[in-house]
């Protein structure tokens, strides 16, 4: 798992099992995510449209079981602006659940 920020937006390189789908991921993570730093800072609340921490939108793409990792994590590395700033970095292999905030 990885993710990181580019300017204007968040890129997450996650790993799931077949059962769930990738808009189900992308929900889990947007609600996870703006209530931990709702609950830690909730005066970003305050200065939000809307009291909304994630806009409605979302790009998601797959790889399959014979997809490269390193491949993908590379080029979500190298989006954008070159000021790409890498937020948590966890190898796939040592994940045992989803946990954003260890």
């Amino acid at each position: 798992m990885e993710i990181g920020t580019d300017m204007d937006h968040v890129h997450f390189l996650v790993q799931s099992v077949p059962t769930y789908s990738p808009t189900k991921i992308i929900t889990m993570i947007k609600s996870i995510t703006a209530k931990k730093i709702f609950q830690e800072h909730p005066e970003v609340k305050k200065k939000l449209w809307g009291g909304e921490f994630w806009s409605d939108g979302y790009f998601v793409s797959t790889v399959g079981q014979h997809g490269n990792e390193s491949t993908i994590a590379n080029y979500v590395k190298n989006q954008g602006n070159k000021a790409y700033k890498p937020l948590f970095k966890k190898p796939i292999e040592n994940l045992d659940q989803l946990s954003l905030f260890d």
